[in-house]
């Protein structure tokens, strides 16, 4: 079977340990999906590179086709990584701003893996405060174990490692067990739609 994970990393720098991170916990549950005999498809969106797109959509309340296909590859995913730096406590400005881009509807029931980093550990808890309570409003189905990494977390033993492994082999249970379906574009033109108000039957008569 073919899977869609779809990594939103929303590091600042290049490169950023948020990206890392992104990548490790992609690179973990892809290799558990392996297991199934599944082919699994990881594409990255860099939100930093997205900034201005997403930045005018909130303006002007219309996404350009950049952004556009970017949310369309999200919702349409098997499983969603999002990953951001924690400022002043809480997730960065443009995670929030490109959360609030989305249809609220957009995410519901998608199995969803949360990872944030941060210069230390007095944050790790922003994942329980700030980022669950936001994909809770999003009725998305966030996985148990989430994945915290401050600076003193790179390198040294591999605790980080084993907990990357962990939340991977949770994310890739939530894909195997999920019964969710895409949600349709809410305005996307009808089958048979005609701009002219006659209907099917009138047209065939």
């Amino acid at each position: 079977m073919s899977r869609s994970i779809v990594v939103v990393s929303a590091g600042l720098s290049q490169p950023s340990s948020t990206r890392l991170l992104a990548d490790r916990l992609a690179e973990a549950a892809a290799r558990e999906l392996a297991l199934d005999g599944d082919s699994v498809d990881v594409h990255v969106i860099e939100l930093r590179d997205l900034a201005i797109d997403v930045t005018n959509n909130l303006v002007t309340g219309f996404a350009s086709a950049k952004l556009q296909s970017e949310i369309d590859r999200l919702v349409a995913a098997d499983g969603v990584i999002a990953v951001t730096p924690i400022f002043t406590t809480s997730y960065s400005g443009l995670f929030k701003s490109f959360i609030d881009v989305l249809d609220p509807e957009s995410l519901r029931g998608m199995p969803v893996l949360l990872g944030a980093t941060g210069g230390t550990e007095r944050h790790s808890l922003a994942i329980d405060y700030a980022l669950r309570p936001l994909f809770a409003y999003l009725r998305a189905d966030a996985v148990p174990t989430a994945v915290y990494a401050a600076s003193a977390d790179w390198g040294g033993d591999d605790v980080l490692g084993e907990r990357i492994d962990r939340a991977g082999a949770d994310l890739a249970e939530a894909v195997r067990r999920s019964r969710r379906v895409a949600p349709a574009d809410r305005l996307a033109v009808p089958l048979g739609f005609d701009p002219s108000g006659a209907s099917t039957a009138a047209r065939r008569a």
